[in-house]
């Protein structure tokens, strides 16, 4: 079976569709098991869930899920968006949401699980908020 050597990329847009992060999960599983990288699915899953379910629900306009291999072994999950907040941790360091607060884990959860991560603000507007699993990185 031939396979693609990294650095390879999958770019998939996503519609204001409430649907979109389970199928953002869907592909993500498909790429992870055809590039053998399927020991990395549950993570990377959890962490496209996330970031996409944010993007879906923080922007009006139009956004997407990058994948890319940047070397053997490891992934770079990209959500890119077109509202220009970068959420922390993406901001800076982690912090913990307050004990009452209704939201802010999911992006917790994100510093906890990645080896790496961090966010770009675009300059056509937007931003994209990025992660790395496979290696250990941290």
């Amino acid at each position: 079976m031939t396979t693609v050597a990294p650095p390879w990329t999958y770019t998939l847009q996503l519609p204001q569709d409430p649907r979109a992060p389970g199928v953002a999960r869907h592909i993500l599983r498909a790429v992870l098991h055809a590039h053998h990288l399927a020991g990395l699915a549950e993570t990377a899953e959890l962490l496209a869930s996330e970031l996409v379910t944010n993007a879906y629900r923080h922007t009006e306009g139009p956004y997407g899920l990058r994948l890319r291999a940047p070397e053997a072994g490891r992934l770079r999950l990209g959500v890119w968006d077109t509202h220009p907040d970068i959420p922390p941790p993406f901001a800076g360091l982690p912090r913990r949401p307050a004990a009452d607060a209704t939201g802010g884990r999911g992006l917790c959860l994100v510093a906890h699980c990645a080896d790496e991560w961090g966010a770009t603000a675009l300059p056509q507007g937007g931003k994209l908020l990025w992660v790395e699993l496979g290696g250990g990185a941290r």
